[in-house]
């Protein structure tokens, strides 16, 4: 069921917002055990929420958001909802305010039915790092979810939530909707305020939902897109409707294929569902021509060099004095520094960090940051350039399907190359989705990735519908 269907069942008066409400927390209590997708339900709330959603469907005020029960990811505030980042440094953290998309959901009487699992402050790519407990993928139980918005597109994909909404730094929500078969939207960067949520790489970072369909997240992005004066890099893209253009004609359309996208490391079965999908635009009247991509191969590089430098800062305030964890072992101020970030951070982190404040240090700053500033700049330049010929960029999201859990864990750079096709996007602010296209041999999802032009999300959304529909007949 799609937002879509719920809205005009709800409009209708064939089912209540209640009703509806209490129909996904009877899934939850019998899913969620072998899914593991939450760590805080808030069932007072989101019953509060049902009723007054029921007022305003009553009063025909309703918008397509008005009591659908959705999921948000950890990482995002909710004011006396938990917030943990999947952290124990943030454990028994409870915001005193909600990010600004959570007022967006609030003020339209979205239902939120709880927060879901992540990696820990959203470093990871298979919510293994989550210091509660990991997640499984809903087509198979021994695989990872993908990450870190693990818990988000687990819980869309086994039915646990309408919709939810995830962050991506560097494919944290393309990533996760290709393993789980569902739809995963990165708008562009700015598109969606950055307010409330919980800071890694704070240039990279950005909100975007993960829903059933290509439909329901211009619907979401709809609902809570917008300038927002609380962040300083939001942007008023001018535009009030992304789903106004979704269902015109691709015909003519111009899709760009580099050609390292395919190029070794690809799994055959994903290679060869990416090619069957150029195959169906080109059915459709779209033109797909190879390009080269020359500064995409140190994408990979540059992101964990920048993404890190930037985690080492940010975390630098979880230092067991104002909030969050704090070691009951010191003696000193230093010694509560020390034993607090070391007791309270997971290893993942723990590596960013170091990571980071080694690239940041005197001395390397301009043989690693500042290098790959340059690089982030070259990779945009390139963008920018094909933008001038080609309506978007399509390729696979990830190099595999769902993998086993455990089976990257104890080699880190072999899963940071999962997201080879996905942090180029971040690094130069692009909007990208991802669209399910077909399935591997074992019967786990393959994803496929459009990219757009900067702050052109209605076209990245009709080209990902018209395939959506096309493959649907």
């Amino acid at each position: 069921m799609t937002i879509l269907k719920y809205h005009q069942m709800l409009i209708n008066k064939e089912i209540s917002a209640l009703e509806l409400t209490n129909l996904y927390y009877d899934h939850i209590e019998k899913n969620d055990e072998q899914i593991g997708a939450y760590i805080t339900l808030c069932k007072e709330q989101a019953m509060n929420m049902a009723n007054r959603a029921q007022e305003k469907i009553n009063n025909q005020q309703a918008t397509y958001l008005t009591g659908i029960p959705m999921a948000i990811k950890d990482n995002i505030c909710t004011k006396d909802i938990k917030t943990t980042c999947g952290s124990k440094i943030l454990e028994n953290f409870i915001p005193p305010y909600n990010a600004t998309v959570v007022e967006k959901l609030n003020s339209q009487e979205a239902i939120i039915l709880g927060k879901v699992n992540l990696d820990e402050f959203a470093m990871g790519g298979s919510t293994e790092n989550s210091y509660f407990h990991k997640t499984t993928n809903p087509y198979d139980n021994t695989k990872v979810p993908g990450g870190s918005s693990g818990g988000s597109a687990a819980c869309v994909a086994s039915d646990m939530a309408v919709y939810a909404l995830g962050s991506d730094t560097g494919g944290s929500i393309r990533q996760p909707a290709a393993f789980c078969g569902i739809v995963g939207l990165k708008p562009t960067y700015g598109t969606i305020s950055r307010n409330g949520l919980v800071a890694f790489a704070s240039s990279l970072d950005q909100i975007g939902p993960l829903t059933k369909t290509v439909e329901d997240a211009g619907l979401v992005l709809n609902g809570i897109a917008g300038i927002d004066k609380f962040d300083s890099t939001s942007s008023n893209s001018g535009i009030s409707d992304y789903t106004v253009n979704m269902k015109n004609d691709v015909k003519n359309k111009k899709l760009a294929l580099p050609k390292n996208y395919l190029a070794s490391g690809l799994a055959p079965d994903v290679k060869q569902s990416i090619l069957q999908a150029i195959k169906v635009y080109e059915k459709m009247g779209v033109t797909v021509e190879e390009v080269d991509l020359q500064f995409t191969d140190y994408a990979i590089a540059a992101y964990y060099i920048i993404s890190s430098a930037e985690a080492s800062s940010n975390l630098a305030r979880y230092d067991g004095v104002k909030y969050g964890y704090r070691s009951e072992n010191f003696n000193n101020l230093l010694e509560l520094y020390k034993n607090s970030r070391s007791e309270g951070f997971g290893e993942e982190v723990k590596r960013r960090i170091m990571l980071g404040t080694y690239v940041l240090s005197s001395g390397y700053y301009d043989a690693y940051y500042k290098k790959a500033l340059q690089v982030r700049t070259l990779i945009k330049g390139e963008f920018d350039k094909l933008f001038e010929t080609y309506d978007g960029i399509i390729g696979p999201t990830a190099p595999t399907t769902a993998y086993g859990i455990g089976e990257k864990t104890d080699d880190p750079l072999e899963m940071y190359l999962g997201d080879i096709y996905t942090v180029s996007v971040n690094i130069a602010g692009l909007p990208a989705i991802s669209i399910p296209c077909g399935f591997d041999s074992q019967k786990l999802p393959i994803g496929l990735q459009l990219i757009g032009k900067a702050f052109d999300e209605t076209t990245l959304l009709q080209l990902a519908y018209a395939y959506e529909q096309e493959v649907a007949k």
